[in-house]
């Protein structure tokens, strides 16, 4: 079996193992594709880990916007109180 730092399609950028093969195309055994699947994982995961951060640092901004569109609303609520009242009020009432 050949190893994949023997491989023309390896390469060792700063620490970070690239394989720049075509796992339809230029594989050369069977055991590349697993560690090629292997390696997509990884970057998967970074890519997922990346994203979570981001939205981490999201959530408190989204928190302040969630807390005055529900003050906005209560707010317009309040302001349009006057016209259910007003409907309530119009039915006679038989009190005699």
């Amino acid at each position: 079996m050949i190893q994949c730092k023997d491989c023309e399609y390896f390469s060792d950028a700063g620490g970070k193992v690239m394989l720049t093969c075509d796992p339809f195309s230029t594989v050369k055994e069977p055991e590349c594709l697993a560690k090629w699947q292997i390696l997509r994982l990884d970057q998967l995961e970074s890519y997922v880990r990346g994203t979570i951060a981001y939205y981490n640092r999201l959530a408190p901004m989204q928190e302040k916007m969630f807390k005055v569109l529900e003050r906005e609303m209560d707010d317009i609520s309040e302001a349009d109180q006057w016209k259910v009242d007003d409907e309530d009020e119009d039915e006679p009432s038989n009190s005699w």
